[in-house]
């Protein structure tokens, strides 16, 4: 993937700040500032919803990054559905105020990017996870680890984003995709992954420590920590 450089305001919401932002402008010069603060407002939530800061992390090489900002809602034992598979998942919902970046939680190469089509039920409930739009990443580690990381949409969410494709090296921290106004994200791993993240906690991506793969399927060569 190209690197991306974090200019503080992701590029996928620059058309939406210049049109909010210029729609303030324009009443404000030709009805009055007073009309032009509902406005105003509007264009200061589409700016902090566009945000994306740089994040950083120390960590040891096993440590599963987490891949979005928000909450975690499910830490379980579960059936992986995509790489038919026991494992551990753990689920993080992003709500309107969230930083919608998101981030590569394993070191590893991308095996196979597919997106699946559906609805759009509130990203925070169980169903969300197979009936709701979403976009399948599987990385495989250094060892031959895979992690299967899913985008999911929301309810008011309409736009999935992913920029990895099969074959590319990525990093865990590495921004590869991002999610429009509200949604979630699935991370399925081995299941005797150790969870380092419990329900409720809010976690931050790129720089939380969700689970930790367990020393015999650790990658241990692509996993140096920064």
């Amino acid at each position: 993937m190209t690197p991306y450089p974090h200019p503080i305001l992701a590029r996928e919401g620059w058309p939406f700040i210049a049109l909010a932002v210029g729609a303030a402008l324009a009443v404000a010069v030709f009805a009055g500032l007073a009309w032009s603060v509902p406005l105003w407002i509007v264009a200061a939530f589409v700016v902090q919803f566009f945000r994306d800061p740089a994040r950083s992390f120390e960590a040891a090489a096993n440590a599963v990054i987490s891949p979005a900002d928000g909450r975690v809602v499910v830490v379980e034992k579960a059936r992986d559905p995509y790489l038919e598979r026991d494992a551990l998942k753990v689920s993080v919902f992003m709500n309107v105020f969230n930083v919608h970046s998101n981030r590569v939680p394993v070191d590893g190469e991308v095996r196979e990017v597919r997106y699946f089509p559906g609805r759009f039920f509130n990203a925070a409930i169980d169903k969300a996870s197979s009936e709701n739009e979403r976009n399948l990443m599987v990385i495989d580690t250094a060892d031959g680890t895979r992690v299967a990381c899913v985008q999911i949409a929301g309810l008011i969410a309409r736009r999935i984003l992913c920029y990895a494709r099969p074959g590319d090296r990525v990093e865990r921290g590495q921004r590869f995709g991002f999610i429009r106004f509200g949604s979630r994200v699935d991370l399925y791993l081995p299941p005797d992954a150790i969870p380092r993240a419990a329900l409720g906690d809010v976690v931050h991506a790129g720089h939380t420590v969700l689970a930790e793969l367990v020393p015999s399927t650790a990658a241990v060569a692509s996993g140096q920590s920064r």
